[in-house]
């Protein structure tokens, strides 16, 4: 029994809280210390994360790999050691009249232990970012990678094994149930990053222990194209940012609002720039392919189900290739007529398919999407300051990125999160650190102070106290 997964998570989760409680506030350096541990691991093992995770997926453009994972890790952790002595100063707060001469401060401590679920997509980076926060906020890590990016997660844990003791950070490895096992341990804080309904069993697992949670999930971000955008401008970024990782990307832009007089001349300027951005796909190394069989298949049986139901299907493919279903390499897809019946508006697509919605006012879209879940990200193009800030005002999201995609999330100083089924929580830069931290109120009486008026026996001179708080308080 005492070999059982879930004996020995229960053993490595002591051995992290031990450790814990021998060190529950690490000074500045170490904290340091342990960053730079983390950014070495990094630099030393970049070319093998890039070669891990592109097997994993079939094919990854390695360069996509650099930008989104290595040196995203890389930027964070440069910003937490930039920024961490700052971060660690105590808070002081106003302190209301009639409690002076007493004073408040925010004191932040590290929580403990840090539990961190990654997902297959960005598998470096979603597993180290987070990661990054909790040491910087001076906690114990265990994390869990995805078991659908099984050459990342054993590299993973090779080398935070060699960097780290596995009281301070541990790499936890299996399957799904090791994954549900893992949830369900007391750690003092749990992020998970991945879909929404695995999100809410996360949540029903962890409430068990009352363990709080950040959950960053996914949904369907719209991304509208307002009556004043420039097309030939909003094109180059609306693609990059949906075929990115071959729209394995959670805060991808899910469809598109156009306006309905300028769908055609929109098809139009997408199909030329994805010819200048992919002249050829099937072998272009800048062009990802889906992670594996199942969910190849899952986006043919998108495709195939709006066919069925009226949808016009627009295949971009500029060097008219034929694709070899065994390589996954899915064509970009413009999806026209999509109506609320069909799947793709039903679910997140993560893949290189974009639905596109006509519109008359800007109204309409509003509506569409205040009608649907909240989604994780929202892009708005265009130059009509009216109708944007109509828009920001009259929805409700987890990020925002005016004229062009995905770029909210790389800033480490904003706080990244969703809203209602896209997640709850937040983390990045110093918000990250806040997550993982308890900011502890402190409340310092001195020893003169008139406290002692409001202590029994109570009389007039209590009474004439409670009347001059509620003329002051």
């Amino acid at each position: 029994m005492e070999n059982s997964p879930t004996a020995r998570l229960d053993a490595l989760l002591e051995c992290q809280r031990s450790a814990f409680a021998l060190e529950m506030n690490p000074t500045v350096a170490v904290r340091k210390e342990r960053l730079a541990r983390l950014a070495a691991m990094g630099e030393k093992h970049a070319a093998q994360i890039v070669e891990a995770i592109s097997a994993d997926f079939g094919h990854r453009s390695p360069h996509e790999t650099q930008m989104a994972e290595l040196v995203m890790v890389g930027g964070t952790i440069r910003h937490a050691e930039r920024h961490l002595k700052g971060w660690m100063k105590a808070r002081r707060v106003p302190t209301a009249l009639h409690y002076r001469p007493g004073s408040n401060r925010l004191m932040r401590q590290p929580l403990g232990v840090v539990g961190i679920v990654a997902p297959w997509n960005y598998p470096y980076q979603l597993a180290l970012e987070p990661a990054v926060a909790a040491i910087a906020a001076g906690n114990r890590v265990m994390l869990k990678p995805s078991e659908l990016a099984p050459r990342l997660s054993e590299l993973l844990a090779r080398m935070v094994a060699e960097f780290f003791a596995e009281d301070e950070m541990a790499v936890v490895t299996g399957d799904a149930q090791t994954g549900k096992s893992f949830t369900e341990l007391p750690f003092d804080h749990l992020l998970f990053t991945g879909s929404t309904a695995v999100g809410r069993m996360v949540a029903q697992a962890a409430a068990k222990n009352l363990t709080p949670v950040t959950l960053e999930l996914g949904g369907k971000s719209p991304a509208i194209l307002d009556p004043s955008s420039d097309l030939a401008t909003v094109a180059p970024r609306l693609a990059f940012g949906k075929l990115l990782n071959a729209g394995q990307t959670c805060i991808a832009p899910d469809y598109a609002f156009v306006p309905k007089d300028r769908i055609d001349a929109f098809v139009e300027q997408m199909q030329r720039t994805i010819a200048r951005m992919y002249p050829r796909l099937a072998d272009n190394p800048d062009y990802t392919s889906i992670v594996s069989d199942r969910h190849f298949a899952r986006l043919q049986g998108l495709l195939e189900d709006a066919r069925s139901k009226g949808a016009r299907i627009v295949t971009i493919n500029p060097a008219g290739e034929t694709f070899d279903p065994a390589r996954r390499k899915q064509p970009p897809v413009l999806v026209l007529g999509a109506t609320p019946e069909m799947k793709l508006m039903q679910e997140e697509i993560f893949g290189p398919i974009l639905p596109v919605l006509g519109y008359d006012r800007i109204e309409e879209a509003i509506a569409y999407i205040n009608r649907h879940d909240r989604p994780l990200a929202l892009y708005w193009f265009g130059s009509d300051g009216a109708n944007r800030d109509k828009v920001l005002s009259q929805t409700i999201s987890g990020g925002v990125t005016l004229n062009d995609c995905i770029w909210h999330f790389a800033q480490q100083n904003q706080p990244f999160g969703g809203v209602g089924a896209s997640g709850t929580g937040c983390y990045h830069g110093e918000w990250g650190f806040r997550t993982f931290s308890k900011e502890k109120p402190v409340f310092d009486q001195p020893r003169l102070n008139g406290m002692f008026l409001m202590y029994p026996p109570f009389g007039k001179t209590f009474e004439r106290m409670l009347a001059l708080l509620r003329r002051i308080a």
